[in-house]
C-alpha cells in the first residue's frame, strides 16, 4: 500500500506544479480580472438559490445602471420640456384662440371657455409644482421604535412596510410608487396625490383642447393645403402633349410645352401671420391629442391602482406572489398580505384616504380646488386588519 500512496502523492504534486506554471505564465495585470470573472461565473451555478430571474437581473444590470444615470442627469431636461411644451400651448391659447373666442362665441360659451380653461390651468400648475417640490418621504435613519419588515442593504437602515429603495435618488422612499423623470422626483407617500392630480388635470386639459379645437384644426389644415395648391398654380403646372402629367417636368425628347395656367379667381393674400396661425393651431391640436391618449392611459392605470390600494411596485410584487401561491396550490396571493389595502379600507375609502377627504366639503376644497394638506398617516405604519367599515363616513 505504501508504494501506491507514494505514487498518488507524486502525481498530485505534479498536477499542482503544472497549475502553478500555467498561472505564472499569465501576465500579472490579467490575473485579477480573470480570477474575478471566474468567481462571477462560478457564482451563477454554485449558488443553490440561483434561478432564471437572478441570472436575468445580472445580465441586465448594465442596462439598469445606464437608465439610472441617464434619468438622474437628464431630470432637469425633462422638467424643462414639460414647462416649455405646456407654456407653448398656453401661449397659443392666449394669443391665437382667445381673440377668436371673444369675437365669435356667445357670452355663455365665452364664460365657459374662459372659466374652465383658467381653472384647469391653475390646477395643472399648482399640482405640478407641488409634485416636484414636495419630498416623497424618507424612513428615519436614526434608531427608533418604528416597526419594520426588512432591511435595506444599500441604505443600511430598517425599511418600514411599503418602503422601497430608489436607485436614482439613492435612498429609501416611503410608500414608493416609482421615480418619475418628468418630475425629477420620486413619487411617494407625501406627493403621490399631487402626481396623480397633475396627471388627471393635464389629461382633462388636453382633452378639452383637442375636442374644442377639432374644427379649428380641420380648417387650418385645409387652409394650408389650399394655399399650397394655389402657390403651385401661380408658378405654372407642367403639362405634356402625351397626357396630364401633373408635377412631372417634360424632358427634351418629349413633345410638349409648359403651359401657364391662368388664375381665374383672385384669392386673398396668404400672409405670414395667417400661415403661423394655422401652423400653431395644428401644432397645439396634435400635441394635446397625443398627450391626452398617452397620459390618459397612464392616469387610468393609476386610478385602478388607487382603487385597489396599491402602488406600481406593490402591483408587481402582488402579481408575483399570486403566481407563487398558485403554483403551490394554495389560496391566491391577492387574498392575503399586508399590501392589499383595498381589502382593508374598501374601494371608496381608498379614494378618501388618498385625497384626504374627511368631510363632504373636502371633495370641493381638497379635490376640485388647490389644497396643500398633508397625506393621510405618517407613511411608517399601516393598519393591517381587514376592517371594511367606512373609516370616513362622508
Amino acid at each position: 500500500m505504501r508504494p501506491c500512496s507514494t505514487v498518488m502523492h507524486l502525481l498530485l504534486r505534479c498536477m499542482r506544479g503544472c497549475g502553478r506554471h500555467s498561472r505564472s505564465r499569465m501576465p500579472r495585470r490579467l490575473r485579477q480580472p480573470v480570477s474575478y470573472i471566474k468567481l462571477i461565473f462560478k457564482s451563477l451555478y454554485f449558488n443553490s438559490l440561483t434561478n432564471s430571474e437572478v441570472v436575468l437581473d445580472c445580465i441586465l444590470e448594465p442596462v439598469f445602471w445606464m437608465v439610472e444615470v441617464v434619468t438622474r442627469w437628464f431630470g432637469m431636461v425633462f422638467v424643462f420640456l414639460v414647462v416649455a411644451l405646456t407654456s407653448s400651448v398656453v401661449f397659443i391659447a392666449y394669443f391665437c384662440l382667445l381673440p377668436l373666442v371673444l369675437q365669435t362665441y356667445s357670452p355663455v360659451w365665452m364664460m365657459w371657455h374662459i372659466g374652465y380653461g383658467h381653472w384647469n390651468l391653475v390646477m395643472i400648475v399648482f399640482h405640478y409644482y407641488k409634485a416636484t417640490k414636495t419630498t416623497p418621504g424618507y424612513p428615519p435613519k436614526m434608531k427608533n421604535d418604528v416597526p419594520f419588515v426588512s432591511f435595506c442593504k444599500k441604505c443600511v437602515i430598517p425599511k418600514p412596510a411599503r418602503s422601497h429603495h430608489c436607485g436614482i435618488c439613492k435612498t429609501c422612499i416611503l410608500k414608493m410608487d416609482h421615480h418619475c423623470p418628468w418630475l425629477n422626483n420620486c413619487v411617494g407617500h407625501y406627493n403621490h396625490r399631487y402626481f396623480f392630480s397633475f396627471c388627471l388635470y393635464l389629461t382633462l386639459g388636453c382633452m378639452y383642447c383637442s375636442i374644442s379645437g377639432r374644427n379649428l384644426f380641420i380648417d387650418a389644415y385645409n387652409a394650408i393645403d389650399q394655399f399650397r395648391h394655389l402657390e403651385a398654380e401661380k408658378r405654372g403646372v407642367p403639362v405634356t402633349g402625351i397626357g396630364l402629367l401633373i408635377g412631372v417636368v417634360p424632358s427634351e425628347g418629349v413633345a410638349g410645352k409648359l403651359v401657364q395656367v391662368p388664375q381665374e379667381v383672385s384669392q386673398p393674400p396668404y400672409t405670414y401671420r395667417d400661415r403661423m396661425f394655422h401652423k400653431s393651431v395644428i401644432y397645439m391640436w396634435v400635441l394635446t391629442s397625443t398627450v391626452a391618449v398617452a397620459l390618459g392611459a397612464l392616469t387610468l392605470w393609476h386610478a385602478v391602482l388607487i382603487t385597489r390600494g396599491e402602488t406600481s411596485i406593490e402591483r408587481h410584487i402582488n402579481n408575483k406572489e399570486a403566481k407563487r401561491w398558485a403554483r403551490h396550490g394554495k389560496v391566491r396571493g391577492r387574498e392575503i398580505g399586508i399590501y392589499f389595502l383595498s381589502i382593508i379600507y374598501g374601494k371608496l375609502n381608498n379614494w378618501k384616504v388618498f385625497f384626504g377627504v374627511e368631510k363632504r366639503s373636502h371633495w370641493l376644497t381638497r379635490v376640485l380646488l388647490p389644497s396643500g394638506h398633508t397625506a393621510y398617516g405618517d407613511g411608517l405604519t399601516w393598519d393591517i386588519y381587514p376592517l371594511k367599515k367606512d373609516m370616513m363616513p362622508v
